[in-house]
């Protein structure tokens, strides 16, 4: 006799509907991460003028500029960031949540964003690496959970192995401003079966957070060390000038 195996869509149509999810800002009861409401009055805010560069805000005198006064003094490795947001509140807590409380469903949100952004798409895609020792710390890397949904929406490939850590490295919200530089610096490479990828490939590097660039630009410099033409960086929120 056949067993007759459980209708799974069934079943999770029932339980959306018995335990709905939950607003990550509200708590209201939505089908998504977070609901139409704070979705409109938080994320889909009208495009602000931001430095092509680094996705700096600029200052309103200077809206008609294309890069800020940081990036016309230093070049950095990569040549252009995209940004969904700005870290600052509320949705500075929808990243503690993706990073520190495994909320992996608002990864999809983020990638959401970046997607319908106006730039110039890149030919894949590769996470910012995790340490092995923090990856086994936390369990997963937030980086590679948004850049899986952002992969699939680009019809891009995913390389989640193409960079890796080769130094275990202090956070940077740990370390003194002045010292994050040297700290990250030879920090990445690229895995030796991946590298021909890279010839003359436009790369799109994918994080939660652009703080002070260091970590996306030592990245970045690997990346061209073997051969990548173009890097865009794609994070979820930047935060504000430092």
């Amino acid at each position: 006799m056949a067993i007759r195996q459980p209708d799974w869509s069934m079943l999770r149509q029932w339980g959306n509907a018995l335990l709905p999810a939950q607003c990550a800002l509200c708590a209201a009861a939505c089908r998504q991460a977070l609901c139409d409401e704070c979705c409109a009055q938080y994320l889909l805010q009208p495009a602000r003028a931001r430095c092509r560069q680094c996705a700096n805000p600029l200052p309103a005198m200077h809206e008609t500029a294309l890069l800020c006064g940081r990036c016309l003094r230093r070049q950095p490795a990569y040549d252009a960031t995209v940004t969904a947001a700005d870290y600052a509140p509320p949705v500075d807590q929808l990243l503690l949540q993706l990073k520190f409380a495994a909320r992996l469903q608002l990864a999809p949100l983020f990638a959401q964003l970046l997607a319908q952004a106006d730039w110039q798409a890149p030919q894949l895609l590769c996470p910012v690496p995790l340490g092995p020792g923090r990856l086994v710390e936390r369990g997963y890397n937030q980086a590679l959970e948004i850049a899986r949904p952002l992969a699939r929406l680009l019809a891009v490939p995913l390389l989640p192995k193409l960079a890796v850590r080769v130094r275990e490295t202090p956070a940077q919200s740990g370390v003194a401003p002045r010292e994050r530089r040297a700290n990250l610096a030879r920090a990445f490479d690229v895995a030796p079966a991946y590298a021909w990828q890279l010839g003359g490939c436009h790369v799109g590097v994918v994080d939660d957070v652009m703080s002070s660039g260091h970590t996306v630009n030592a990245l970045a410099a690997a990346l061209k060390r073997h051969g990548a033409a173009r890097v865009s960086i794609l994070v979820a929120a930047r935060t504000p000038p430092h």
